[in-house]
């Protein structure tokens, strides 16, 4: 099977999941966070980096053969797959003041960012693909530059109430 195929899942979750929960989760999910001097390089890099996770599934074939990497790598997808719309879900539905702290948001920070992560290794490794491990991990890196920018914005626009999420919860997972 074509390793394209794996991104229809992830766009419906990405995409439809928020669009089906109405507009307003639709912006809220499409919005990013404002970055600043560096953080703008590592915007343009994950935005690249995305496409270029694109264009290698569009070259590469998924094998479900048994072996350790199809079976670990289909659990990471799933799970992936999983944690990324658990997440949309519980992102697209703030509390009062519009912090996120609900939902698999009670366990990390980020799990948007993490449901990606772990998605696209299951996706590299289903095609057995180094160079798209290395994307992937180009990817990662950028976005933890944004999950950065995220967390500025966050504790500038809520505070105390942000200072005090981000002391109990983790980072990622």
């Amino acid at each position: 099977m074509n390793g394209l195929w794996l991104m229809l899942p992830f766009l419906a979750v990405r995409f439809l999941l928020p669009l089906a929960l109405g507009r307003k989760a639709l912006r809220r999910a499409a919005r990013f966070a404002p970055m600043q001097g560096g953080e703008k390089i590592a915007y343009a890099v994950y935005q690249a980096a995305t496409v270029a996770i694109f264009v290698c599934l569009g070259f590469l074939t998924v094998r479900w053969d048994g072996t350790w990497t199809s079976l670990v790598g289909g659990v990471c997808y799933v799970g992936g797959l999983g944690l990324c719309t658990a997440a949309m879900a519980a992102f697209c539905a703030p509390d009062g003041r519009g912090l996120n702290v609900n939902g698999v948001y009670r366990l990390s920070r980020h799990p948007m960012y993490a449901g990606y992560f772990v998605c696209f290794m299951g996706m590299a490794l289903l095609a057995r693909s180094p160079v798209l491990l290395g994307v992937v991990m180009i990817f990662q890196i950028a976005a933890h530059w944004m999950v950065l920018a995220e967390e500025r914005w966050c504790l500038e626009t809520f505070g105390d109430d942000d200072a005090r999420y981000m002391k109990g919860v983790r980072r990622y997972l």
